[in-house]
C-alpha cells in the first residue's frame, strides 16, 4: 500500500506512506524526511534506482520536498547526501534529533509531525533561495542549461555549483531526471512508447529508452506492467519507501 497527498503547509512538498518497503525507488530530484519504525532519517538524491528494503522497516512514512529546497531544512548542501540514506542524528545534535523523535511519536499521524517540522524549520531559515525553483521550472520546460544560465544572471560553471549544493546534481543531470518522470507519468497514463518519447522531449524512442534503462535500471515497458498502465496514481519515487 502506498499513498501521498499535497502538504498544504509546505509549498510543493508531498506527505506519504507506505505499508512496508514497496517497490524499487526511482530518482525525481526530491529529498525526503522520513519516519521509519520510530526513527528519523533522511534520504538524498538518487541518481539511480534504490532496492525495496534498503533500510528495514515495517511502516514508512515522509514528506518529500521539492527539488532544491531540503538543504534549507537540513543545512547540508544536497551534494553531500547524494545517493545516501542517513539518520537524521548524523545530521543535527543528538539531543534534538532525540526531542523530535518523541514529538513525532506523540502525533496519531507521523505525516503531520513531518509537515510541522518541515514548515518551522523552512520558515526559521527566512527566504528561500529563488533559484533552485527558477531553475527547475525551466528544466521542466524544457530549456537548455545555457539558456538558463543566462536567464538567471550565472556562468555554466557557477550555475553547476550552485545546483550541486541545492538539488545534488548539475543542472543537466536533473534535467534528465525530470525528464524521466514526465515519461514515467505519460506512461502511467498508457501512452505508446513513441508518443511518450516526442512529449517528454527525447530525440526518439530509442533516446527514450536508454534514458530510462539508465535512470531507473528497466525498460518502459516493464515499468509500465508493475505500475499498472492507465494508472493515474503515482508510483513511489525519490526516496518515498527506504532510508
Amino acid at each position: 500500500m502506498y499513498e501521498e497527498t499535497p502538504s498544504r503547509a509546505v509549498p510543493g512538498a508531498v506527505l506519504w506512506r507506505a505499508a512496508g518497503p514497496g517497490g524499487v525507488v526511482l530518482p525525481d530530484g526530491c529529498m525526503d524526511l522520513l519516519w521509519i519504525d520510530g526513527r528519523l532519517l533522511v534520504a538524498g538524491p538518487d541518481t539511480g534506482p534504490h532496492p525495496a528494503g534498503e533500510v528495514p522497516g515495517r511502516a514508512f512514512a515522509g514528506i518529500r520536498l521539492a527539488p532544491g529546497t531540503a538543504p534549507a531544512l537540513l543545512g547540508v548542501p544536497a551534494r553531500e547526501l547524494l545517493d545516501r540514506r542517513v539518520a537524521l542524528a548524523d545530521l543535527w545534535p543528538g539531543r534534538e534529533v532525540r526531542r523530535l523523535t518523541g514529538r513525532t511519536a506523540a502525533y496519531a499521524d507521523p505525516r503531520a509531525a513531518l509537515e510541522d517540522l518541515a514548515r518551522s524549520r523552512l520558515a526559521a531559515a527566512g527566504p528561500p533561495d529563488p533559484l533552485p525553483a527558477e531553475v527547475t521550472a525551466r528544466l521542466r520546460a524544457g530549456q537548455p542549461v545555457a539558456e538558463i544560465a543566462r536567464a538567471v544572471g550565472l556562468g555554466e560553471r557557477q550555475l553547476r555549483r550552485r545546483s550541486l549544493d541545492a538539488f545534488g546534481y548539475g543542472p543537466r543531470t536533473l534535467g534528465r531526471v525530470l525528464r524521466l518522470q514526465r515519461a514515467l507519468a505519460l506512461a502511467r497514463r498508457g501512452l505508446p512508447q513513441a508518443e511518450v518519447a516526442c512529449a517528454a522531449g527525447y530525440a526518439d524512442q530509442a533516446h527514450l529508452a536508454r534514458e530510462v534503462r539508465a535512470l531507473a535500471g528497466t525498460t518502459l515497458g516493464a515499468y509500465t506492467a508493475s505500475a499498472g498502465a492507465n494508472s493515474e496514481t503515482p508510483q513511489p519515487s525519490g526516496s518515498s519507501t527506504t532510508a
